[in-house]
């Protein structure tokens, strides 16, 4: 293996886990949110794509979800109540979503820069396809004309960082029809694909938040599959996932 450049950035590893489970994800980010804890990895970022799920983070409002129970179970769709910050959002298939692991001690110690680096990561990356988005002033997120294009929603402990991000590459908008997206009333959801008008590749996405993570956060990303990723945590098994 050849030893990592000496260009004096700090290393981020980057891993894609696929598209699986809400339930499977959120277990294998607490377990390498641990490691990290105990210092057995160093700062990572890993990317899914996940099968239909609604989560309500900890501040939430169930009033927010307007499907039923009964009409969840009927469509195959998930719900879990979830220790990060802010209301209920959707994740689903063709949708980016990034969960940075991070020791903000190697970074800065301010909780709001980290969110409004996150946002500034998303508005780089879609730039690059020539989508000029924006934050609202009062509100956590990205923005295309009045729409939500990416939501955040993070939870911070001994300034180790977990959950993220979710972007709206081609996701199929229908489904946010069944939330009140974050618990805002007035605004509406967009996507790249209806933006653009046409299908993108996810990888061509993550490749660009990648470089663009690389970029706000000063850092050198290292992309190593997730498989490699699981056995670089000594003494510790890592959670199989079920795709």
């Amino acid at each position: 293996m050849r030893p990592p450049p000496d260009d004096g950035l700090k290393q981020v590893i980057i891993s894609n886990i696929g598209r699986t489970r809400y339930a499977d994800a959120w277990k294998l980010q607490q377990e390498f949110w641990q490691a990290r804890h105990a210092g057995l990895i160093g700062d990572l970022l890993l990317f899914a794509e996940h099968e239909h799920v609604y989560t309500v983070g900890k501040g939430g409002d169930d009033n927010h979800l307007l499907a039923s129970g009964n009409e969840l179970q009927q469509a195959g769709v998930d719900l879990y109540h979830v220790d990060r910050g802010g209301d209920v959002t959707y994740h689903g298939p063709g949708q980016i979503v990034g969960y940075p692991i991070l020791d903000l001690n190697n970074h800065f110690l301010d909780l709001h820069r980290y969110l409004r680096s996150l946002e500034e990561v998303l508005i780089c990356t879609l730039r690059d396809f020539g989508i000029e988005a924006k934050r609202e002033e009062g509100l956590t997120g990205v923005w295309v004309n009045g729409d939500k294009i990416a939501a955040l929603g993070v939870k911070v402990s001994r300034w180790i960082t977990m959950h993220g991000f979710a972007l709206n590459v081609n996701t199929e908008l229908s489904r946010f029809d069944r939330i009140i997206p974050c618990g805002i009333f007035h605004k509406g959801v967009t996507s790249m694909q209806q933006v653009l008008q046409r299908e993108l590749q996810l990888d061509e996405v993550q490749d660009r938040l990648t470089n663009a993570f690389g970029v706000v956060f000063e850092c050198r990303p290292e992309q190593v599959p997730f498989a490699d990723l699981r056995l670089r945590i000594p003494g510790q098994e890592i959670h199989q996932m079920n795709h």
